[in-house]
């Protein structure tokens, strides 16, 4: 379209310039492109008239897993001198290889594919439409027609390997599961000894303290393994969150919270996501591989919030998790985060915080120099001072500078040995 609008000046110029100076020669040249544009206007293009398929090689990949992106376009319509079919890819996504756009002539029934491979970081990727533009031959006039294409690409976060993860909530399920559940029963580490009753197996049987009566037997108790309740808070609010050249710190945070889903949903628990901060993303409990799956992708749509009615945790819904259960809180945490922390705790529930360190983080990002390194020895003191707070309240606190990767950090604070086999 712009170059017969520019050929439509150059005529008019060369008339207007003919007629002004009375120069027949002026006249003459701007016969030749008035005859182009001619020709040009009566072998217009219609709209291209396509029918769009899309293809992905997957729909749900992990971040960084390369995707082949297909696009196959086919004339339902006239035959087209010049087609130009052009997809819109998503932000965000790199292109790895191929290419989002294809050239040809197209006659009634032909097809084009465009073949491409993209890759990003975790999130939610639409594909919503391609664009088809079709020239003349004499490249003057183009037309072009958006063509509806969806498709949905989940990049969800890397999932580090946690095993044995060692909690104990106030309140266990009537399900076996992993959890110690501080009742004596048929489990697989010692609690205590009773009197023998009948049916009790022969080897539960203790022979020292049998021996000390010779009217009564007493057996071994183990303590009963059961399934609980877990819920997920992950903050997502802008004010805890630290950017850096080197990327987010919410990353790493969601990073910590699909790996506490996955060993939490390994161990046989029913598992619940809150994402807090932006609006309330609820991920309504569940068991295994289909939970598992659920809360992956909606860790991959977490974004950053700055609602102002979410700047504290006040909004924290409790009414959503059942009393005496165990909440595991994933935020780098703010100094008013404090009363918040010690009413849940006050209110029976079994609190766990994972906190990527912000300090640390940010320290890293810095130039070396005084100012810098007083201003993180003060920041680092009022961490300090907030975190012993809430560890006296008898809230649990794993601190995670996140250059160590978070599964050695976790093995660390919260595994526990395997039980004896001598036991079983």
């Amino acid at each position: 379209m712009r170059a017969a609008l520019w050929l439509g000046l150059l005529i008019y110029a060369l008339v207007l310039a003919g007629l002004a100076t009375l120069n027949g020669a002026l006249l003459a040249l701007a016969l030749p492109p008035l005859v182009y544009l001619a020709a040009g206007l009566l072998a217009r293009p219609s709209a291209p008239s396509l029918r769009v398929a899309r293809t992905l090689s997957a729909d749900r990949v992990s971040a960084g897993a390369p995707v082949e992106v297909r696009v196959l376009a086919t004339n339902t319509g006239p035959a087209i001198a010049e087609l130009l079919l052009e997809d819109r890819v998503p932000a965000r996504l790199a292109l790895v290889g191929g290419a989002p756009r294809a050239v040809a002539s197209l006659a009634p029934g032909a097809s084009i594919e465009l073949a491409y491979t993209v890759s990003g970081p975790r999130g939610l990727y639409q594909f919503e439409e391609v664009l088809a533009h079709a020239r003349d031959r004499l490249g003057l006039l183009t037309r072009s027609q958006p063509l509806a294409a969806p498709g949905q690409l989940f990049v969800v976060p890397e999932v580090p390997g946690l095993r044995r993860l060692a909690i104990r909530p106030r309140q266990t399920q009537i399900y076996a599961g992993s959890v110690p559940a501080r009742q004596g029963g048929p489990g697989v580490e010692f609690f205590g000894v009773r009197a023998y009753q009948p049916g009790d197996p022969t080897r539960w049987i203790s022979a020292r303290v049998s021996a000390r009566h010779a009217e009564a037997l007493f057996v071994n108790e183990f303590e009963q393994e059961r399934a609980v309740e877990v819920g997920i808070i992950l903050d997502v609010r802008q004010a805890s969150d630290i950017r850096t050249g080197q990327g987010s710190l919410l990353e790493h945070g969601v990073q910590a919270a699909a790996a506490l889903a996955t060993g939490m949903l390994d161990q046989g628990n029913r598992v619940g996501l809150l994402v807090y901060g932006n609006t309330l993303s609820w991920t309504f409990p569940g068991y295994g591989k289909v939970q598992r799956e659920r809360i992956l992708r909606a860790l991959a749509r977490a974004e950053l919030g700055d609602a102002p009615v979410f700047e504290d945790f006040d909004r924290i819904p409790t009414r959503l998790f059942p009393a005496r259960s165990q909440l595991i809180l994933v935020s780098p945490l703010l100094p008013r985060d404090r009363d918040v922390l010690l009413r849940l705790r006050a209110r029976g529930y079994q609190l766990l915080v994972v906190s990527p360190d912000p300090v640390a983080y940010e320290r890293a990002a810095l130039a070396p120099g005084n100012a810098a390194d007083l201003g993180a020895r003060l920041a680092r003191l009022a961490r300090a001072s907030l975190l012993h707070d809430i560890r006296r309240a008898g809230v649990a606190v794993v601190e995670w500078e996140v250059t160590q990767p978070f599964q050695q950090v976790a093995a660390a604070a919260l595994s526990r040995p395997a039980p004896p086999r001598s036991l079983l």
